[in-house]
């Protein structure tokens, strides 16, 4: 049995978050620059099984493509390239980092960490790993 690892996908930096074992609990993992998360990911299969991605994916409010869509499909590719024997499944991300935001206002995460981007970016992985999680 595998973990479920979700992405939230960005230009410059990426929020990981993954499952235990069981697939009960999400948990942030990391934030890794959007150019190493390749050979990251990589390293990652070789200590945890993963069975499965999850990826972030920006649509509007309207449910239509975004600027930065393609961007996200096109890592989504790649992710397949790389990892053939593992899906990659989208989710709808919209309002992840708002949430994250309230989430760590509501955690009483300082004003300093808050405005940290790679610390918003974990957490709306997270959102979007449970987000998946609920509709299974």
């Amino acid at each position: 049995m595998g973990r479920i690892l979700a992405i939230d996908y960005g230009k410059v930096r990426t929020g990981l978050a993954v499952t235990d074992p069981l697939k009960i609990i999400a948990t942030a993992l990391e934030t890794v620059k959007s150019g190493e998360l390749i050979p990251y990911l990589g390293n990652y299969v070789l200590r945890e099984p993963v069975e499965t991605w999850v990826l972030g994916l920006p649509v509007s409010l309207k449910n239509e493509d975004t600027p930065t869509t393609a961007m996200v499909r096109a890592f989504g590719q790649e992710l397949e390239q790389a990892f053939p024997d593992i899906p990659v499944r989208y989710v709808d991300e919209r309002f992840t980092s708002k949430m994250a935001q309230a989430s760590m206002i509501a955690s009483g995460v300082r004003k300093k960490d808050r405005q940290n981007k790679g610390n918003t970016d974990k957490i709306s992985a997270v959102i979007i790993l449970q987000s998946y999680m609920q509709s299974l």
